[in-house]
């Protein structure tokens, strides 16, 4: 249904904003049609005719957008390439080639159907999870809107179907589904709100403003004859800018940023607008801010192909020595066998020719020795990792309760990825915090109101008074600091040091969204009581009237409800409200608000005319309005950063200064973010004057008319006098606070990346406990504006290197090693520090820094922030997290991308690897599964690498035996059968099943997921180790065999053992050890290994029984081999035993000296478990669990330290008063 012409909204808000949206009446240079000239502005849109734009020379591209791999053309060739960039995999290639030659020792089809299983069980996961990125693909391109369909008429379409040049109406809470030009909207003068929070991370609501020439365009009907043609820029990633002119009705209109509405923004309070599509899919600047989805590797992974690179050239080296000797043996000794017929000779075997017969037997021991190399690794890793992330997507503790979502491993490539993670670059809005502020404490004429306290504060009186009353609860169990966190404290620091003897709680009132506050001094009128009630008053009427917030009231319960620029305002007017100041209406002149004085009493509802708004930006950091009462008293009421206002009271007006800054010290202590408020009486002369002044600086003529209205506004906002301070909890996401404490605990270091401005993310830093009270900010910033040299760009350049410079200087002198350093950055100084001189020394510093915060950066940004700074420069892992589509550049770029499935779109899930519904679940993510994914692989493939290399070897041995003869000592089936059944199902059970530590342990001891950033389990260290394990069996199992078989009477008759007995017994051998092997290798059994273990053992001698009992013709000589020969042979079950002790006595002892003298930290956990120490010894495990985390200055428990120190020197002072009062 069509909206109808403008019903409620006829303020005219370019009337009130000062410089967000309003221009000079006459016209400036600046409107003037920009002379589009030159590459980058051949743009042309020919608005409400899109079959134009189907035609060359135009043809844009539609609006169907896709962040997939593959398509069905590209598929086969890319995944294919994709298969074969592994190493093993050309390898393998290579020899089922060889295969369909005469040189190999084994039939063609053994060869090549392993190889075709492998690289087509991989195709088939990859094509599995690029089907699930389609699926998301087309759940965006499915979403409808409006669209001008002819004569007037406006039908819905998918987004999908959008082409450039239609007319679209988008409706209150939607999203854009292109880069659109505002032409209207519901409000008279074309004003609508946009929030950006998917594209920058801003929370504040964008003012944009269509121009004046295309307002009569309010209704479906004004567009049935409407055309025009606009030119402008090329498709371009730069969000904040916009160059286009506008012809319309044979004149022309400057364009600029204000009136482009960019997809995947959403419109906010305002009911509908009309805009025409200027880009359009991925030209449009969010997805020119994307980047092709990367194919991931982890680094195991990529180290896997040294190894096999190691190999190979072992297995090189092998078959070099095993051609020279049969060349040798060719030449020398066959002609002297006569037996094997030398007159008879092929190019296999020709005494004339050893060099090339010892060539030909190059190849046939490349492909005997391929064992070396395991096909069946990939195969299983691949079998093992879909496992993983099936648990992954199972795990309950992972699961938002609210909203139904679970994690989901969107790729199993990256599993063992998550326990070597590095460092964490978050995205902030959305991400840490849910976008919702609460009024939780305030102070009026010096006087703190507010018994909610912080969980900081809660958390430092429960630690001190644990050591007060000698029960030490070491701090580092953080959990049981945010247990029974909903005790209230008084914020006061004599109702701290009270707090320490005894918990002072009392139940809570239902709170209201938006307001936490408890006081009974302040609520339900009470505030008339108090001594300074003028002053509350004043403090009440700002927070009630300082704001641009439009109020509607709820036709069914006639409660009024908010439409704010940001979440700020709307809990000033919330708590406005519950202290009996309720705003109600607001007209083009006035604001109203209704005052209750008591709880027994009628409100009264008041008028205020509004003479000017001077609104926020980030630039002024503060917003004031200027009002004429009742009794046409002029007044101008301002609220701000502290800095600020402080810096603009009058003498009178500082009576309260000393205790608000105390307050707002305690407050900021407290992690919660505050501004000042302050108010003036101006005189009718003075406000006259300054006003003719204010109008005369609005019709400037020039770029210069900003900076005008900044000076006069300046003027005017001096004198104040100091009401107060409010204090607001920005309400983070459940278990933020808690989720990066655990993180940090584990040595992982964050970095936020925001599109906020520095103030915002400043205080967000402070809520989620990366900054705190008294760390030490490094504040990087250029300020083109006051750069007076002709070339701004270098001299910005150097004053960021500069800053860099000093900021070095800073941190090397510092002496106290209980300081921490906090870098903050904004996005143009970033610009200059990721430059290629710079970005090495900006790193280091950043390195040296507990905390990273980077604001106003732009999506392109982040992408480079990880890159080129972090991956690139320190060479780790590197995790990025976001919930927008402003964060899919990073989350691609990373090492690992993690996707929040919030509310705001599905942009960033679809570019991830991982995703999860909340950022509190990457603690588990990270700490319990990336410590047992990166574990159970690396355990995983060194074992592989040693199993083969004891089975291969042996082959090795026996042909050097046998004169390089190429003759192999097993039978077919019994290769066949090694990797495939007899150790295929144990490996796997250890790379799905295997815990060192359970998960609660997992989280109580984070330091243990250092393990894998240190990559203690698949360094070169523990890799040769395992090979010379590997050596060290072949050899026992092979020569000891042999030893024992080689001319002892094997049988009952005195029959001694022909090559099929000893290679039979030597298989059977090797099955044993490493399946024993296994065993000691894990630490954690279900019934699961203990099938797949003694279950593949079994397995081996009922293949012999069943095999020995089919025909010669099949089994040949093994024909009934167990059953006749080897069962009744005490020789051969005291050979099997004695081997596979021999081989697994050596690493029994080895890890029995290493668990007895050089432990490992999950060793002694495992032995405390064990013992049931942590049970029985409290004490001891509490120890235990104070040392299992990292030094850390970001987090919960560095906060609470730090509070610790605070209190015990406030203690320690007022001891040390006491004692001196005592003496004297």
């Amino acid at each position: 249904m069509a909206p109808g012409r403008r019903r409620h909204e006829r303020l005219r808000w370019s009337k009130l904003y000062t410089f967000s949206c309003l221009r000079p009446t006459v016209v400036t240079d600046d409107e003037q049609p920009h002379p589009l000239q030159g590459p980058g502005y051949s743009r042309l849109v020919h608005c409400n005719q899109p079959g134009l734009h189907q035609k060359k020379p135009l043809n844009y591209c539609t609006n169907h957008i896709s962040t997939t791999k593959y398509n069905i053309i590209t598929f086969l060739p890319k995944a294919i390439f994709e298969q074969f960039r592994r190493v093993a995999n050309l390898y393998f290639l290579l020899t089922a080639s060889l295969s369909l030659t005469p040189v190999t020792p084994f039939s063609a089809v053994s060869m090549i159907a392993p190889l075709a299983f492998v690289v087509g069980l991989s195709m088939a996961k990859e094509a599995m999870e690029d089907w699930n990125r389609f699926m998301q693909d087309m759940k965006v391109n499915s979403r409808k809107v409006s669209v001008h369909s002819g004569e007037g008429r406006f039908g819905y379409k998918h987004w999908q179907e959008i082409r450039v040049g239609d007319v679209v109406r988008v409706e209150k809470d939607q999203f854009f589904p292109a880069d659109l030009l505002l032409l209207s909207s519901s409000y008279d003068d074309g004003i609508c709100y946009v929030e950006t929070m998917n594209l920058d991370g801003e929370t504040n609501l964008k003012v944009k403003r269509s121009l004046e020439v295309t307002l009569p365009l309010d209704g479906d009907a004004s567009f049935r004859h409407f055309t025009s043609t606009i030119r402008c820029e090329d498709p371009n990633p730069n969000l904040y800018t916009f160059v286009g002119n506008f012809e319309y009705e044979k004149k022309v209109y400057a364009l600029d940023p204000g009136q482009i509405l960019l997809r995947d923004s959403k419109l906010r309070n305002t009911t509908y607008v009309y805009g025409v599509a200027i880009f359009t899919g991925h030209d449009s600047k969010v997805m020119q801010n994307s980047t092709e989805s990367p194919s991931k590797r982890s680094r195991i992974e990529k180290k896997m192909d040294n190894i096999i690179y190691v190999l190979f050239t072992f297995l090189i080296l092998i078959s070099l020595i095993s051609s020279i000797g049969y060349g040798v043996i060719t030449k020398f000794g066959m002609p002297q066998s006569w037996y094997l017929q030398p007159s008879e000779t092929s190019y296999v075997y020709d005494a004339s020719k050893p060099v090339l017969s010892g060539f030909y037997h190059l190849l046939t021991a490349l492909i005997l020795y391929g064992y070396l190399i395991p096909i069946s690794l990939y195969v299983s890793i691949e079998v093992v990792k879909v496992l993983q992330a099936t648990f992954i997507n199972q795990d309950i503790h992972m699961r938002d309760e609210e909203t139904g979502y679970s994690a989901q491993a969107r790729t199993s490539n990256l599993n063992e990825e998550l326990g070597q993670v590095d460092t964490i670059l978050s995205d902030k809005t959305g991400t840490l915090t849910c976008n919702q502020m609460d009024f939780l404490r305030c102070s009026i004429a010096g006087v703190p109101y507010g018994v909610v306290s912080s969980e900081v504060e809660i958390a430092a009186v429960k630690q001190i008074a644990s050591e007060v009353s000698g029960t030490i609860e070491q701090h580092s169990s953080t959990q049981d600091f945010w247990e029974d966190s909903g005790d209230g404290f008084g914020s006061s620091e004599c109702e701290l040091e009270v707090g320490i003897a005894r918990m002072v709680g009392k139940p809570q009132r239902p709170t209201t969204k938006g307001f936490s506050f408890e006081d009974d001094r302040l609520i339900h009128g009470n505030w008339a009581k108090e001594p300074n009630a003028g002053t509350i008053l004043v403090f009440l009427r700002v927070l009630a009237l300082c704001h641009t917030a439009i109020a509607e009231a709820n036709e069914k319960t006639g409660a009024f409800t908010y439409e704010a620029e940001s979440p700020d305002e709307a809990a000033f007017l919330v708590a406005a409200r519950e202290f009996g100041f309720e705003f109600c209406k607001r007209t083009q002149s006035s604001v109203f608000i209704r005052e209750r004085y008591s709880a027994s009493e009628d409100p009264v509802e008041r008028e205020f005319k509004v003479l000017n708004i001077l609104e926020f930006n980030s630039k002024r950091k503060r917003m004031s309005v200027i009002l004429r009462d009742e009794t046409g008293q002029i007044i101008l009421l301002c609220k701000g950063a502290d800095s600020i206002i402080l810096d603009r009271l009058s003498k009178n007006g500082r009576i309260y200064e000393i205790e608000t800054i105390k307050h707002l010290n305690e407050y900021g202590e407290a992690g919660l973010r505050t501004l000042a408020l302050a108010y003036r009486v101006l005189d009718e002369s003075e406000y006259s004057a300054w006003n003719t002044e204010f109008l005369k600086a609005k019709t400037t003529i020039g770029h210069h008319r900003e900076a005008e209205l900044e000076r006069v506004s300046d003027t005017i906002e001096r004198d104040l006098i100091l009401v107060g301070a409010t204090a607001v909890e920005d309400k983070l996401q459940k278990g933020v606070p808690q989720c990066i404490d655990k993180l940090a605990q584990a040595g992982l270091k964050i970095w936020v990346l925001t599109g906020d401005k520095m103030e915002t993310a400043i205080n967000i830093g402070f809520s989620c406990s990366l900054l705190r009270q008294g760390m030490k900010q490094i504040c990087l910033s250029v300020d083109s504006s006051n750069i007076l040299s002709l070339n701004k760009e270098k001299a910005a350049k150097e004053s960021t290197l500069m800053q860099i410079i000093d900021a070095h200087e800073m941190v090397k002198l510092e002496k106290d090693p209980n300081a921490a350093f906090a870098l903050i950055i904004d996005g143009k100084t970033l610009t200059y520090a990721l430059e290629d001189d710079l970005k090495n020394q900006f790193l280091s510093l950043a390195v040296n820094c507990a905390s990273v915060i980077c604001c106003r950066v732009s999506p392109k940004q982040k992408a480079l922030v990880v890159t080129r700074l972090v991956k690139e420069g320190t060479g780790k892992t590197t995790l990025a997290i976001g919930d927008g589509a402003n964060d899919v550049g990073m989350i691609q770029e990373a090492d690992i991308g993690v996707g929040i499935s919030g509310v705001e779109g599905m942009q960033a899930v679809m570019a991830s690897d991982f995703s999860i519904s909340q950022f509190r679940f990457l603690e588990r993510l990270l700490v319990v599964h990336g410590h047992w994914c990166y574990k159970r692989i690396a355990q995983m493939i060194c074992y592989f690498f040693y199993k083969n290399i004891a089975f291969g070897l042996t082959i090795f041995y026996f042909e050097a035996y046998t004169g390089f003869s190429g003759q192999s000592v097993y039978a077919d089936w019994y290769m066949l059968l090694f990797n495939v059944i007899l150790t295929s199902l144990p490996v796997i059970s250890l790379g799905v099943f295997e815990q060192d530590v359970s998960s609660e342990v997992c989280l109580q001891f984070p330091a243990l997921y250092q393990q894998g950033p240190r990559n203690l389990f698949f360094d070169w260290y523990r890799i040769f180790g395992w090979m010379g394990n590997g050596l060290y069996s072949s050899i026992v199992i092979y020569f000891l065999s042999i030893q024992i078989f080689y001319s002892q009477a094997f049988r009952a008759n005195g029959q001694t053992a022909d090559m099929a007995a000893v290679g039979t017994s030597m298989f059977t051998c090797i099955v044993w050890t490493v399946n024993l092997q296994i065993v000691l290798t894990m630490s954690h059994f279900t019934w699961i290994q203990h099938l797949f273990v003694w279950g593949s053992i079994a397995t081996w001698y009922l293949f012999l029984i069943a095999y020995g009992m089919c025909s010669p013709v099949i089994s040949g000589n093994a024909y009934r081999i167990l059953s006749e020969a080897l069962g009744p042979a005490p020789m051969y079950w005291a050979a099997t035993l004695l081997v596979t002790l021999s081989c697994n006595i050596p690493y029994l002892v080895y890890i029995a000296f290493q668990r007895a003298l050089n432990p490992l930290d999950h060793h002694v956990i495992q032995e405390i478990k064990y013992y049931r120490k942590d049970v029985e010894d409290q004490h001891m495990w509490k120890r235990e669990r104070s040392k299992a985390r990292q030094r850390t200055k970001i987090g919960f428990t560095a906060r609470v330290d730090a509070k610790i120190r605070q209190l015990k020197r406030k203690l320690q002072k007022k001891v040390s008063s006491l004692s001196i009062q005592t003496q004297s």
